[in-house]
Parts: C-alpha cells; sequence; structure tokens
C-alpha cells in the first residue's frame, strides 16, 4: 500500500464516521440538551486526546507551553462552535443543520479577505452565490420568493457555526503547537468552561443509556477519532486535493442514515439545497482545497 492510499484510507475512515454524526446528535439531542451533551461529549474526547498525548511522551510538552493560545482557541473550539452547532442540530431536522453547516469552507474564504489580507477571485464569488442560494432554498423549505422561515433561530444558529468554525481555522494558521496537543489543551480550558456552566445552570441529569452512549459516541467519533484520521489523512497524503474531496461524500451519506435511522423524510428543498451547496464548493476547490475538514 502506498502512502497516498494509507492516507485515502484515513480520509475515507474520517469521513464515515462525520457522516454517522448527525444521526448520533440528533439521538442524544432527543433525550438531553445542547449543553449536556456538549459537556459529555467534550469530556470523553478531552480524556481520549490525553490518554494519546501520554502515549506519544508528549504531555509533558503540552503541559509546558501553548496554554496562552489555548486560551481563546478552546473558548471557540469547543465551547462557542459545538454549543451553536448543537443549539442548530436541536432547533433544526438534521438534514437541513448538517448541509448549512457544509458552508463553513466558504465562510472561510470570504473571512480570509479581511483577516489574511487574501483577494477574493471571481470564482470564489460565483461558488458563494450557488452556495448560499441552496442555504436560501434550505432555510425557506423550498419557498424561496418567502421570507418567513420555518425556524429562523434555528438556521441563525447553523449559519453562526459556520462562521466560528471558518474563523477558528483561520486563527489557526499562526498556530504552531502540534495538532493533537492543540486538542487537548483546547478541550483543557472549554471542559472546566462547559461544567461551570452545567453546574450554573440545569446540571447534568440522567437520561437513560441511549443518550449516554450516542453522547459518547459524539465525543470518541465527532470530536476524537474522525479528527486524528483526517490529520493523518492531510499529513500523508502527496496533494491535498486528493483527501479534500472526499468531504463530499459525507452529506447524502448522512441524508440516508437520517432518513433510515431517525425517520427524517428526505425533503425536496434539503436535496435541491444540498447539491447548489456542494456545487458551490466543488466550484471552489477546482483552484484551492482546503488544509481541513468538517461535518
Amino acid at each position: 500500500m502506498t502512502q497516498d492510499q494509507r492516507a485515502i484510507g484515513f480520509g475515507l475512515g474520517a469521513v464515515a464516521l462525520w457522516s454517522t454524526v448527525a444521526t448520533a446528535f440528533k439521538i442524544a439531542l432527543g433525550q438531553m440538551t445542547p449543553l449536556e451533551l456538549i459537556w459529555l461529549a467534550v469530556l470523553v474526547s478531552w480524556a481520549l486526546m490525553g490518554a494519546l498525548v501520554i502515549r506519544q511522551g508528549e504531555f509533558a510538552q503540552a503541559l509546558r507551553r501553548g496554554w496562552r493560545t489555548a486560551l481563546w482557541a478552546g473558548l471557540m473550539n469547543p465551547v462557542g462552535y459545538y454549543l451553536v452547532l448543537f443549539a442548530a442540530y436541536d432547533r433544526l431536522p438534521g438534514q437541513e443543520a448538517m448541509a448549512l453547516n457544509y458552508t463553513w469552507a466558504l465562510a472561510m474564504a470570504f473571512l480570509a479577505v479581511p483577516i489574511l489580507g487574501q483577494r477574493l477571485t471571481l470564482i470564489d464569488i460565483l461558488a458563494g452565490l450557488i452556495a448560499y442560494a441552496g442555504v436560501w432554498t434550505i432555510a425557506t423549505r423550498g419557498a424561496v420568493f418567502d421570507v418567513a422561515f420555518a425556524d429562523p433561530l434555528g438556521v441563525a444558529f447553523a449559519l453562526v457555526s459556520t462562521l466560528l468554525w471558518a474563523l477558528y481555522w483561520l486563527f489557526n494558521t499562526r498556530d504552531s503547537r502540534p495538532a493533537l496537543i492543540a486538542q487537548w489543551q483546547n478541550f483543557s480550558v472549554g471542559l472546566p468552561v462547559l461544567t461551570l456552566m452545567l453546574l450554573l445552570g440545569p446540571g447534568f441529569q440522567w437520561h437513560g443509556p441511549l443518550a449516554l452512549g450516542a453522547g459518547i459516541y459524539v465525543g470518541l467519533f465527532e470530536m476524537g477519532i474522525a479528527f486524528i484520521l483526517w490529520q493523518l489523512a492531510v499529513r500523508g497524503v502527496s496533494r491535498t486535493a486528493k483527501v479534500s474531496n472526499l468531504i463530499f461524500l459525507s452529506p447524502p451519506v448522512s441524508l440516508l442514515l437520517l432518513h433510515f435511522v431517525i425517520g427524517e423524510p428526505i425533503l425536496p428543498s434539503t436535496l435541491i439545497g444540498l447539491m447548489l451547496i456542494l456545487g458551490g464548493l466543488g466550484l471552489q476547490q477546482r483552484q484551492k482545497a482546503p488544509a481541513s475538514a468538517k461535518a
């Protein structure tokens, strides 16, 4: 097996896991609040990342440096991003929240102009128009000439999550920490904040084994193992586009899982909107491929 084949295998593993998390989100949020879910998932992911840092002999390095960056990065991810994302999934059908969240790559291209001083190309603008036409189609559930959204707050949460995720990656272009250490440090900052929010709020209640299992699954796979697999894929491949395009496999699989596991009817507006979003992303990637991905 060549290095590229191994990297593509890691990328396919990450995409396969990301394809399941929309379903896991909806199962967990059917039983628990977004704050409870994020606390449990972050706790599990933090423990997994910490074990891996120790196993690689990098724990001393992780304790010594990088915490100044972790202070702001941890508040963005996991705290801000996942609270907003889970709030969107709590209010919207999983298919809509998932599709809207996929516009983060386009948001990153537009935000890179003021933050990194990059230029927008005509392709960027055209891709944005196509993709956000898909956002409008999904948000209005096909009634594109009607500005009365079915759930405007849920749509707003989903779109804000894309902005937070894009900003997180843009600010991380200056982050020199190793990826695994950075993730563990960020979660080390975020976990106490989430714990305090939970204690000051409703607290953590027992919602049954299904909710617990779904929360653990999100922490292990969405925040943990999928992240590791994707980093291995991006770092091991000879050309990033070979793995970055794999993200287009995730939305169709997510839709099918939401339909057959959760029982969500697949709305025609979601299919049309998702095709527009993926078309815009595909057009953008013809000129430049992102170095990271998110489900």
